[in-house]
């Protein structure tokens, strides 16, 4: 049992518990933010009052397509607000933090008379000294 314990007391399960609870929560105001807000507007334009009563029926089962508009919309707009407000700025931070290291030279200078020539030449091509 003190294994378990220890387990569930970790800070990766914690972690992943509130991430989990919020991003819940955060799914209910969005799914609220399109159906009382999103959905009326496009609705006030396309004519339609409301998409929770679009529907069709087949042999007397009704087709709730309304239903799924709503949630297709609430999933597009958790997804874009993931992408440009998560994604994004950590993948900003991450390139950021990790620099390219500078690539090996291919040239040095002669020590003679400071002309550029490369790494591996025994002689410089301008003043003829050894390297």
């Amino acid at each position: 049992m003190k294994g378990f314990k220890a387990f569930l007391l970790r800070g990766n399960v914690v972690d992943l518990a509130v991430g989990v609870v919020i991003g819940i929560a955060f799914g209910v105001v969005i799914t609220a933010f399109v159906k009382d807000l999103v959905t009326p507007l496009i609705a006030a334009l396309g004519g339609k009052p409301d998409f929770a009563n679009l529907y069709f029926t087949v042999n007397n089962s009704k087709f709730l397509y309304g239903d799924f508009l709503n949630a297709l919309l609430a999933f597009a707009l958790i997804a874009a607000v993931i992408y440009f407000f998560v994604v994004l700025p950590i993948n900003a931070l991450v390139a950021r933090s990790h620099k390219e290291p500078p690539a090996d030279p291919t040239t040095k200078k002669c020590t003679e008379c400071l002309s550029e020539i490369p790494v591996g030449a025994k002689r410089c091509a301008f003043c003829a000294q050894p390297q």
